[in-house]
């Protein structure tokens, strides 16, 4: 059954590439953008076939580690009329755009999903404290309708919840956390400073801790469509959330995963229901595409920014400044990706 979850695994990441290089395939041939090779993975050819409209090769690769669309004229100029780099800057940047935003967009549909599933639908109301709760202790009452923790709006108690716990990295006092919370109680704003809660420290990272649960809401068109879109902003924040505390030294290596480590995370997601699979590959998604979203060399970002300069200065970067810039952000990416992969091999072999 392991091999199984590791295949279908590999499969639900390879579905994630196929649609971010597909946002990109779409938004080329929309500009009639001539396009040299669709691929999925990277590395030896596994498998290619010529289409016989438009000339372009579809490809399989061996190592599942991400694809490419390859189109005439993106990195050096060329005869080709309908080459990338002869189109309107505009028409480029959502070509550009086009991958990382499906992506967030596949992101929402399977919350859609996820919140027509879900039996209970969570707001942002305090409805029961746990027993011995010390948020009760600091201000927090039965009924408060929560709208802010911290400087950050929430509408649904997934939302509360996420927050709470992030922001959690204050600074700890005997194992609670301060978290500054804006309530309505009565019809009132309330601000209330400094609400303890519990804290909790997972491989040296400290989070807060929820010490009470919210009351539930009835599934309506209205009800659906408010969580689907809160509860997939906040993924798209989380996401970004993880990446500024990566650089910033909150998170080390241990955090990232690679290929290696993705695959074995939803194979072990599969053994404990559908819900979390989807979850997971919700998050996966939406991280795709924010990661993407990057203003690094060789991802979409760094194109996106090149595209940006062009656009207001009128004058493209030269091609070959820009080729070895490129080159080099890939091969960082590849070397990090190297670590991460052997990182993750090496946790596999630890359990």
């Amino acid at each position: 059954m392991t091999i199984l979850y590791v295949i279908l695994a590999l499969l639900a990441f390879g579905l994630l590439v196929v649609f971010h290089e597909l946002g990109h395939f779409l938004m080329a041939r929309l500009f009639r953008v001539t396009i040299n090779e669709f691929s999925i993975g990277m590395g030896p050819r596994l498998f290619s076939k010529k289409g016989k409209k438009y000339d372009t090769t579809y490809s399989l690769r061996a190592f599942p580690i991400g694809g490419y669309v390859s189109m005439a004229g993106e990195d050096e100029e060329c005869e080709d009329p309908n080459a990338f780099y002869r189109k309107p800057v505009w028409q480029r940047l959502l070509i550009v755009l086009a991958g990382p935003v499906c992506n967030i967009l596949l992101g929402f549909l399977l919350m859609l999903i996820m919140v027509l599933s879900t039996a209970r639908l969570a707001t942002n109301v305090v409805g029961q404290f746990d027993a011995n709760a010390i948020s009760a202790q600091h201000g927090l009452a039965l009924g408060d309708e929560i709208v802010m923790v911290g400087n950050v709006p929430v509408h649904t108690g997934n939302e509360v919840v996420y927050e709470i716990m992030n922001q959690g990295v204050a600074e700890a006092d005997e194992g609670v956390v301060a978290i500054d919370l804006t309530v309505k109680r009565d019809g009132e704003r309330v601000y209330l400073p400094g609400v303890q809660f519990p804290s909790q420290e997972v491989e040296g990272v400290l989070f807060g801790d929820v010490d009470f649960k919210v009351h539930g809401e009835e599934k309506t068109l209205l009800t659906v469509m408010k969580h689907t879109f809160f509860r997939s902003c906040s993924t798209v924040k989380m996401i970004v959330d993880q990446i500024l505390d990566l650089i910033g030294g909150r998170y080390g290596l241990n955090a990232v995963s690679g290929p290696v480590g993705i695959t074995q995370a939803v194979a072990d997601a599969a053994k404990e229901g559908v819900m979390n699979v989807l979850y997971l590959i919700t998050v996966i998604t939406v991280n795709l595409g924010v990661f993407n979203l990057i203003p690094f060399p060789a991802l979409d970002g760094g194109r996106f920014l090149f595209l940006c300069w062009e656009g207001i200065t009128h004058r493209p970067v030269n091609k070959k400044i820009e080729g070895y810039i490129n080159m080099a952000g890939l091969m960082l990416l590849l070397l990090l990706m190297l670590v991460v992969c052997c990182k993750d091999i090496a946790v596999l072999f630890i359990k």
